[in-house]
């Protein structure tokens, strides 16, 4: 048997382990801070934490990195609650990083003190002129020096609300001409008058993530800090503010950074996707054209389907972009397994079997789902006159269309071999009739020789007296190139794709969708994989397209 395959973090946590660094003691930890709804990007840190959780028999703790009042609300806090147990996970401890405040600050104290921390009064704007750039050294801030005991009182008063936003910050003292720009004298904590979801009032300064990180993991007992590659740099400042505060011996929580997942034809940032939300260019966080997991799961996305897409993903040290389409396929591998199949007509045409009987109607037996016999069957009905799609007829006959013509045959799926003859035009609305005849014996499934005879193709179909209407939506890709936000220097928002989303207010749909359920997943036969809506009622069925049943975006292009 081949040895399992592993990623290079686990071949970190292998080494680990072996060393006897952990003596096989593993915590893990998934940090989100709530300032936004997760994306698919989140859920591969979801599915690598949790992952590595099931894997080495760990807990994993959920903590929210809630340091930042002004962005934050309990709105996404529960959304990404949602979101990880839909995904299949549950979580050992629910932490918050405002739960270390008191020991945070108790902790800058001590940097003080050590002459390792000093208050700031310079502007925001000084203080980034000040740290030079990638080729040129910084310059020591004029307080950088200011005795211990004067930055201390300013601390308490800051924390007292003695000073206003932006009069003055904590810094850490470490080097204005380290290569690492982290390094260059770091803000610690920042004066914000704002309201905290969780502690209200109490504070009027708020630590940085850096400063609140590494100290929540270690507090944490975290073994392993699984970040994306953008904080590489910052774990030299990671390791620091641990030596500063824990005896250089003790057990660390190491971090290690990996690839970020990009998608293609989308956006990845919060701030970008918050930006397309609040100036209405999609229709909330769940908008369904979104890369947020409330928004997958909302467009019909299974979690089984996004767990194994972050799986074919695998963990990367370098980025790169992600085609859509990987996604797309996860979907369909997953939902042909697990939807309930169902004929629905988006546009439809009328046709009228002429010679069935006028008062007949009959309920004919189809499969749920082909792929799983026990999801068992279900009776459609059938009678005189229905519904198919306008693009399944063409009048005049062509050897290459496999579908209804005059003259030409096809099969009514689960149902009867019909013939077109002629097809009634009516000038006053554009209407068309298609007339035909079926062959009573060419039954699906009642075993006659008839009912086996071949045809070169197969056509769904609703009972016109017996359908039931709906709205179905549509969507496209939300923009029109690969990598919307490549160029910083231009608005991402002018490559949004203004056909993202089609609206078909009125389609038919067969009876058995009155008892459809937002929990399953649908199948319209020949059209694509299709999920109730949030908004759906009894009286108004609201059905989002998750996928083609193939890859029709790659024809596109």
């Amino acid at each position: 048997m081949s040895k399992e395959q592993t990623n290079f973090l686990e071949e970190i946590i292998e080494f680990d382990i072996n060393s006897g660094l952990y003596d096989k003691k593993l915590r893990f930890r998934f940090p989100p801070e709530p300032n936004g709804y997760l994306h698919i990007g989140h859920a591969k840190a979801i599915c690598l934490n949790f992952g590595l959780g099931k894997k080495y028999n760990s807990p994993v703790n959920l903590r929210f990195d809630d340091t930042n009042p002004a962005a934050e609300e309990k709105e996404y806090v529960d959304s990404i609650k949602e979101d990880i147990k839909w995904l299949g996970y549950n979580w050992d401890k629910e932490c918050y990083a405002s739960d270390y405040f008191d020991q945070l600050y108790d902790w800058a104290l001590v940097l003080i003190k050590n002459d390792k921390a000093y208050v700031d009064e310079q502007s925001q704007n000084e203080i980034l002129e000040q740290k030079g750039t990638t080729t040129q050294h910084g310059k020591n801030s004029p307080y950088r020096d200011r005795p211990v005991d004067e930055s201390l009182k300013i601390f308490v008063d800051m924390m007292k609300g003695k000073y206003n936003v932006g009069d003055c910050v904590l810094r850490a003292k470490i080097n204005m001409s380290s290569s690492n720009m982290q390094m260059r004298d770091p803000i610690i904590y920042r004066i914000l008058d704002k309201k905290h979801h969780r502690t209200g009032e109490k504070w009027k300064i708020y630590p940085m993530y850096d400063w609140t990180h590494g100290q929540s993991d270690y507090i944490e007992k975290i073994s392993h800090s699984l970040c994306t590659l953008e904080f590489e740099v910052h774990r030299e400042l990671y390791g620091w503010f641990l030596d500063q505060i824990f005896k250089p011996k003790s057990l660390r929580p190491k971090q290690r950074e990996f690839a970020r997942l990009n998608l293609s034809y989308t956006i990845m940032s919060k701030r970008k996707l918050s930006e397309l939300v609040s100036e209405n260019h999609v229709k909330g966080w769940d908008d369904p054209r979104l890369p947020t997991i409330s928004g997958l799961r909302r467009r019909g996305y299974s979690p089984k389907s996004i767990r194994e897409f972050c799986n074919k993903v695998g963990i990367a040290k370098r980025n790169n972009v992600i085609d859509i389409s990987l996604l797309e396929y996860c979907a369909r591998e997953d939902l042909n397994l697990v939807s309930y199949r169902v004929m629905v007509v988006l546009n439809p045409i009328k046709l009228v079997i002429d010679n069935y009987p006028e008062s007949k109607e009959e309920y004919l037996e189809a499969a749920n789902n082909p792929e799983n016999n026990e999801y068992g069957t279900r009776l459609i009905p059938f009678s005189k006159e229905i519904y198919i799609e306008k693009e399944d007829f063409r009048e005049e006959y062509d050897k290459n269309f496999y579908r209804l013509s005059i003259g030409n045959e096809v099969r009514l799926k689960n149902a009867y071999i019909i013939r077109a003859h002629s097809v009634e035009k009516d000038d006053k609305d554009g209407t068309h009739t298609i007339h035909c005849t079926y062959d009573v014996k060419s039954k699906s499934g009642s075993g006659t020789k008839e009912s086996h005879r071949k045809v070169k193709g197969t056509i769904h179909w609703v009972s016109i007296k017996h359908a039931i209407l709906g709205k179905v939506m549509l969507y496209d890709r939300l923009f029109n190139v690969i990598s919307p936000d490549e160029d910083q220097n231009i608005d991402f928002k002018q490559f949004l794709n203004p056909n993202s989303l089609h609206i078909i207010n009125n389609v038919y749909l067969e009876p058995s969708l009155k008892a459809a359920k937002k929990s399953e997943y649908y199948q319209f036969q020949r059209r694509g994989y299709f999920k109730l809506d949030k908004d759906s009622t009894e009286k108004n069925l609201i059905f989002n397209k998750t996928v083609s049943l193939r890859d029709t975006w790659a024809k596109k292009k």
